[in-house]
């Protein structure tokens, strides 16, 4: 298949070169040029404006950081992805975190466009979609769905089909707000073991095998132990979608207040220089406020 892929970070990155490896024909995007340049040497092409991903692809994939980022590459006059005429048969693939309101507005101009679209947010980072291990959240139109569905597998294998609306984008959402309070209350453990001479490797073997070990404390277990926070997912990011999170409930009449109170941690973690580093300096920031200095490794 042709495909596009437009937003060359780190997931972005990672999302096109399983796809080359896959041997899909690649074309890529990124605005900023130089993150380009190592598939432009193996062969891709390199897109000077969004919107002649059209041009070159009949599928492009979007993985960039916020609303305000997608709605740029899709809908800004002359240069989105949307902004003009698109072939018939195309489809847009969003896999960035935006909100349900940001996400509908791009569906009703890829509507506008006769343009397939599919909200295909993810679970999993950089290292987990090299791995061929990435779990992607879809809903969209089914038609373009089972078009795509091979394709989407190149990337991850696990996938989930929700349905024809924003429904992955509330799953994405919820499953991140999960993330965040799970991390804060793996936070209060640790801490509270250490001060009654339990180690970390102790407790965190323990929390393995009890009745709430989990794949995502597993993945942690040996960062938290070296006091490891060099980001696989950053505090900043979780704010964003704990703040998308909070708006997406205000608007369906939902409280989430655990949620609510995560943020303001979180908000915490990046007033003290924290907001680059992985989303477990919730531990850290934790022993500080419970008088210790906590070790730092970046």
């Amino acid at each position: 298949m042709r495909v596009a892929v437009l937003g060359l970070g780190r997931m972005g990155a990672a999302i096109a070169q399983r796809l080359r490896s896959a041997g899909h024909e690649l074309a890529v995007w990124n605005r900023s040029p130089q993150a380009a340049a190592p598939f432009a040497d193996a062969g891709a092409s390199v897109l000077a404006r969004p919107a002649a991903a059209w041009e070159r692809a009949e599928v492009a994939i979007t993985m960039l950081a916020d609303d305000a980022a997608v709605s740029a590459v899709t809908l800004d006059d002359g240069t989105g992805l949307l902004a003009g005429p698109v072939p018939t048969g195309r489809v847009l693939i969003d896999m960035s975190t935006i909100s349900p309101a940001a996400s509908a507005r791009i569906a009703a101009a890829a509507a506008r466009c006769g343009t397939g679209y599919l909200r295909a947010p993810v679970s999993g980072n950089p290292s987990v979609v090299l791995a061929g291990n990435l779990g992607i959240i879809v809903s969209g139109e089914r038609e373009a769905y089972a078009r795509c569905r091979p394709m989407l597998e190149d990337i991850g294998p696990k996938l989930f089909y929700l349905g024809d609306g924003e429904q992955a984008r509330v799953a994405k959402l919820a499953l991140n707000l999960m993330i965040g309070g799970t991390t804060q209350l793996l936070a209060e453990a640790l801490v509270l073991g250490e001060r009654g001479g339990i180690t970390r490797e102790q407790l965190l073997e323990v929390v393995a095998g009890s009745a709430i070990g989990s794949p995502y404390v597993d993945y942690k277990r040996q960062a938290l132990i070296d006091g490891d926070y060099s980001s696989t997912f950053t505090a900043r990011l979780l704010h964003k979608d704990l703040t998308l999170a909070l708006e997406a409930a205000h608007s369906a009449s939902v409280p989430l207040p655990a949620t609510a109170l995560v943020q303001q941690l979180v908000q915490s973690c990046i007033a003290q220089g924290w907001g680059e580093l992985d989303l477990a300096v919730l531990v850290p920031a934790l022993e500080r406020a419970a008088g210790g200095e906590p070790q730092i490794r970046e």
